[in-house]
């Protein structure tokens, strides 16, 4: 297929994880991908995966004056974009007794604060019928210990998509959620846990997912992928649960 030929989409944090894989299926599809991230070699290393049409550029979610300096290079270099990927997040937990104002400046600011903004920056950069997708999670819709933080960045997503959704109708701009459940990506080595604890946790999620396993990266790409072609054009502000069932049955 080649639904994204002479489209051009921008993934933040597309140098890893659900937004390299992301990255990879728009540029298989024709587009040319934007990717953006803090570490530079990553950066590099993803460009390449990615193929030729490819640009990395360095920003960091959390930070207004990275998003608004990335518009203007988009700007600078007369990018105009027909979709967007908000991947680019943190997940750190702690309970409501061991967190503090530094964990939740840090899961807000990058989870809500930085894509708020970083959309307002964006938006004399896109072409009407556009479409932006946010990454949610279901832990904005489950009672996992040790999360709320997290999940409340995440509930925010799911309740600034709704809102935006209305508000950027008239300008023929879509945006829609894709809340992963589980899924196999780097982000669960930055959590601070060592390797045998990582391993029992996951397997006591394993337990609670009826298909019985982790989602891959490319599951939850090709769920972006949709929500921003053509063919989904009657989805707008909608929530796009990708668990294996966890959430729903």
């Amino acid at each position: 297929m080649n639904r994204f030929a002479d489209k051009t989409v921008l993934v933040t944090g597309g140098n890893s994880g659900i937004g390299l894989a992301a990255a990879k299926a728009y540029a298989a599809e024709g587009a040319r991908v934007v990717i953006t991230g803090r570490d530079t070699q990553a950066l590099a290393q993803a460009a390449d995966a990615i193929g030729p049409k490819a640009i990395a550029l360095r920003s960091d979610a959390g930070s207004l004056a990275d998003a608004r300096a990335l518009a203007g290079e988009l700007a600078e270099r007369a990018v105009r974009l027909d979709a967007v990927f908000i991947n680019a997040g943190v997940a750190k937990f702690a309970s409501l007794e061991n967190a503090d104002e530094a964990l939740w400046n840090q899961i807000f600011d990058t989870n809500v604060k930085g894509p708020y903004f970083q959309l307002q920056a964006l938006l004399p950069l896109l072409n009407p019928g556009a479409a932006i997708v946010i990454n949610g999670s279901i832990n904005a819709h489950i009672g996992m210990p040790d999360t709320s933080v997290y999940a409340a960045s995440k509930a925010a997503l799911v309740s600034l998509a709704r809102t935006l959704s209305a508000e950027l109708l008239p300008r023929g701009v879509r945006v829609n959620v894709v809340s992963p459940g589980p899924v196999s990506t780097p982000i669960y080595n930055k959590l601070g846990v060592d390797a045998a604890a990582l391993e029992a946790v996951a397997g006591q999620i394993q337990a609670q997912i009826p298909l019985g396993r982790f989602g891959t990266p490319e599951e939850i790409a090709a769920t972006v992928l949709h929500l921003t072609a053509r063919e989904s054009s009657f989805i707008v502000g909608t929530e796009v649960v990708v668990d294996g069932g966890m959430s729903q049955l």
